[in-house]
């Protein structure tokens, strides 16, 4: 993946610089093969030596001074409505809050909290189409938003699922539909998968006025969706027993763990998960805004109770949050690759933690520092307004002549 002198001397508008550690996005925590990157035109052009990058030729160079660079968190579970609003919490700018707490893309869990959201299949489809437009080109302070999740209802069939599909909906959502039980879900959710949807079903107990009271372990299995949705809990988790059943017999579907659910149960199935082999199965994700609130930090607080508290590795945590996600839900992103996505966030051990590094703060259960995060290329900020700062002293330059954005 490395690049020649010449095509380093071609020019990019973003480099990164003196890299210390870093994770390609992969379960191994593989590190990147070299210690700068460029990104143009917001994709990855070249990994390689800090040496060969020729700052003249750049728009912005980010020095790292050895902090490290992960692939940008991917949150599997939003509440999006329209716009950076959430009328869940009244809160405006929450999407934009998140992407400081290294989140550069957030997938819809449906746009279930759009005030009086229609019921009939006419609306749900209407809704995540317009959701899915809403967001196609808008990016809350660089933040990419994959929206557009269809509320599955009595009524739909395959032929509107294949409609949602050819008008660019991926996505789909149960658990809130008018079923008399969750058995009911079984052939609707079957149907969106055929026609190529991304499947995730509420998982546990309900979580607001009108979703169903549970769906268990058996239901889970028998309709077999692309993602069990805060299979933690959303808020309420299921036992044990039903935790063992899913990760036993759901070969193929994803275990989504969230900062909103039961981190007990988070935990179990985590163990169960490394135990069964299937670590590339777990996925991080916040479930917000919801009766919880807007945590700007939920992704990085539940891999450091994941890695402190439970059985994952930090190079398990970051890529449950990006790389596990991204082959979940077909993303090109979640990689630090040639020709991937340039979405990368440059993390460090906070100020005043023990360790010394990113991996040692969540081993301790403290939050990493962001200290920068990239999006489509281009920096967004130095230093985030909601970790505490990092260790090293990042630093943005703009190349001669070039002023900074």
């Amino acid at each position: 993946m490395t690049g020649s002198e010449a095509e380093v001397a071609e020019g990019g508008r973003t480099a990164i610089v003196n890299i210390g550690d870093s994770h390609a996005g992969d379960l191994a925590g593989s590190p990147i093969d070299g210690d700068a990157i460029i990104c143009r035109n917001g994709l990855i052009t070249w990994i390689g030596p800090s040496g060969q990058v020729d700052p003249d030729g750049c728009d912005v160079v980010l020095d790292a001074a050895g902090a490290a660079v992960v692939p940008g968190l991917i949150d599997s579970h939003v509440h999006v409505t329209f716009g950076d609003y959430t009328p869940r919490q009244r809160t405006v700018g929450f999407l934009e809050s998140y992407l400081h707490g290294g989140m550069t893309r957030a997938i819809s869990a449906s746009e279930v909290h759009v005030p009086g959201r229609p019921t009939d299949v006419v609306g749900v489809k209407a809704l995540a189409i317009a959701a899915q437009r809403c967001f196609r080109d808008y990016r809350p302070g660089g933040v990419t938003v994959h929206a557009g999740s269809v509320i599955l209802e009595p009524g739909l069939t395959a032929d509107d699922f294949a409609e949602l599909a050819a008008a660019g909906v991926g996505l789909a959502k149960g658990g809130f539909g008018a079923f008399d039980g969750p058995r009911g879900y079984v052939p609707v959710v079957r149907a969106a998968r055929e026609a190529g949807l991304i499947v995730m079903v509420h998982t546990g107990g309900g979580s607001i006025r009108g979703s169903l009271e549970l769906i268990d372990a058996d239901a889970l299995l028998e309709m077999r969706p692309n993602v069990l949705g805060h299979v933690n809990g959303g808020p309420t988790a299921l036992s044990p027993a039903e935790n063992e059943a899913l990760v036993t017999h759901g070969h193929g579907m994803a275990l989504q763990l969230v900062q909103a659910g039961n981190l007990r149960s988070a935990i179990h199935i985590s163990e169960l998960a490394l135990e069964a082999g299937c670590p590339e199965r777990l996925l991080i994700a916040s479930d917000t805004p919801t009766g919880t609130g807007v945590i700007p930090l939920a992704l990085l607080r539940t891999m450091a109770e994941l890695v402190s508290l439970g059985p994952l590795d930090p190079a398990q945590a970051v890529a449950a949050a990006t790389g596990n996600v991204a082959a979940t839900y077909r993303l090109d992103a979640g990689r630090i690759e040639v020709g991937r996505p340039a979405d990368l966030v440059v993390i460090d051990a906070p100020l005043g933690s023990r360790a010394s590094d990113w991996r040692g703060a969540l081993k301790l259960g403290d939050l990493p520092a962001v200290a920068s995060v990239i999006t489509q290329g281009e920096v967004r900020f130095v230093r985030s307004r909601n970790t505490p700062p990092p260790q090293r002293l990042v630093r943005l330059s703009a190349g001669v002549s070039r002023p900074l954005p």
